[in-house]
């Protein structure tokens, strides 16, 4: 049976099965192993905006695999304007084998998602990115050894997509998490419900505040570009509320000394974070973007498994 992950909780009981797997793929190709768990499978690769990492992992993760990638930009495929999603959907179905669609309007990637007759993931949208909340969390359990128990903090624009996959992401995976952020820039409260119900059940914590030495028990911290697509015309607005919450080294001294320090990227130094900080000891932003391809390719193999 067909299944879409447009959320994370669309795999929320899998989700370290997943890491688990992306570590062993991982391993087995830096130990010289050719993969051929999708050998001759095709993924087609939607953009409504552009991006390095995901473009590249999902690319060349597809190739490991044995499979093959088709790059479609907004201006080759124009969903809602040239051509319906449910058209598109129902016609790059009979193509491929699987769909990856980064949008710029969450309705688009909805109806897409329930006409396509073969899985589709989603890339982000302005809620939600959980293909990089699997990466994250796969970085961190392979810095920390585990997951259950951590604490995570967001630092920065908490009404974004990214830190609404982290509510729910870590939440799911055991962590307690805490978002620091002005108050205009708290999270959107139906995440915020979905995390504390979840954690609830765990025993877990889920705090939002505007507190900086909220960040002083911090396993990892992590944030993310104050200013995303969707909000460019805000920007100096933006830019005023969350002056305050720039990651120093000096807040990173607030937290434990073995905290870790993430960033999805692109980073605009001196804006949300400062270079000292984002190259400095505790990083592992690089190893965070190399995680994106094989927790990926370990996804798309469990969506194709199925």
């Amino acid at each position: 049976m067909k299944k879409n992950v447009l959320s994370i909780l669309g795999i929320k009981d899998e989700i370290e099965e997943i890491i688990d797997f992306g570590f062993q793929l991982k391993n087995d190709v830096k130990n010289g192993k050719k993969l051929d768990y999708l050998q001759g499978k095709t993924l087609a690769l939607i953009f409504e905006r552009a991006s390095t990492r995901t473009r590249a992992s999902f690319e060349v993760g597809m190739t490991l695999l044995g499979g093959h990638a088709v790059f479609l930009n907004k201006d080759d495929i124009k969903i809602g304007e040239r051509e319906s999603a449910e058209d598109i959907a129902l016609v790059l179905s009979r193509y491929v084998d699987i769909i990856m669609y980064r949008a710029l309007k969450k309705e688009d990637l909805h109806e897409l998602a329930k006409h396509a007759t073969v899985p589709v993931i989603n890339g982000l949208d302005m809620d939600e990115h959980p293909c990089q909340i699997l990466a994250d969390l796969m970085t961190i359990k392979e810095h920390k050894g585990r997951l259950h128990g951590l604490n995570f903090v967001f630092i920065g624009d908490g009404d974004d997509n990214l830190t609404h996959s982290y509510l729910l992401g870590c939440t799911l995976v055991g962590m307690n998490i805490t978002v620091i952020s002005h108050k205009k820039h708290w999270p959107s409260e139906y995440f915020v419900d979905q995390a504390n119900m979840i954690a609830e059940k765990k025993n877990l914590r889920v705090t939002i505040t505007d507190d900086i030495d909220a960040i002083k028990d911090a396993d990892i911290i992590t944030t993310d570009t104050w200013v995303s697509l969707w909000y460019e015309k805000e920007r100096q607005q933006i830019m005023a509320d969350l002056k305050d919450y720039t990651i120093t080294q000096d807040i990173m001294n607030k937290a434990k000394k073995d905290a870790i320090f993430m960033h999805c990227m692109p980073i605009y130094y001196g804006e949300e974070v400062v270079k000292e900080v984002a190259h400095g000891k505790q990083s592992a932003i690089i190893g965070e973007a190399e995680n994106r391809m094989w927790v990926q390719m370990a996804l798309m193999v469990k969506l194709l498994s199925q």
